[in-house]
């Protein structure tokens, strides 16, 4: 009899009737935390666009919110850094990374970041033509993140892409 059976039988060879599960979640990992409810997920994504006093508030009273994504649908994903950089709010998006937000190529893009954001299309020249949240491209961002972000507006372009999915004002 190897040890496992051994322990898992009685003195009469029967197996011991239990509730618990044979092997126990190990007491040194900790257990995983609670989802965050859908609809506090979807307020602080809606915030993040255009609202940074409420940001700060709802990140304060809940700080798991900070790299949360809303389900727009169809697969399409976004957190509250992705609504400030489509929208071109540059203090909710710098406000969010120094919160240790997940920057990504599109709010880089929207916030300058030009050496970055060139490096990244050097060496993956396929994300020229990727899309971020609502399908919005690289060159949407450009445009949204204004002057600090004009010579990434004028590398895109001539890099070829040209079109948005939205007319920019």
């Amino acid at each position: 009899m190897n040890r496992r059976l051994f322990l898992t039988t009685t003195a009469f060879g029967l197996p011991i009737l239990s509730s618990a599960p044979l092997f126990a979640q190990d007491p040194m990992k900790p257990a995983k935390p609670a989802q965050l409810q859908p609809e506090l997920v979807r307020e602080f994504v809606r915030v993040g666009h255009n609202n940074l006093p409420e940001v700060q508030r709802m990140l304060k009273e809940q700080p798991g919110l900070l790299n949360a994504s809303w389900d727009v649908g169809n697969g399409d994903f976004e957190t509250a850094l992705e609504g400030a950089g489509h929208v071109g709010d540059h203090e909710i998006a710098e406000y969010l990374i120094g919160q240790g937000a997940r920057a990504n190529i599109f709010v880089l893009t929207m916030l300058g970041h030009t050496a970055i954001v060139k490096g990244l299309l050097v060496r993956y020249p396929e994300l020229l033509r990727s899309k971020g949240p609502h399908g919005l491209t690289l060159l949407h961002h450009a445009i949204r993140g204004g002057e600090p972000a004009r010579e990434l507006l004028d590398h895109i372009q001539g890099l070829g892409l040209t079109e948005t999915k939205f007319p920019m004002p």
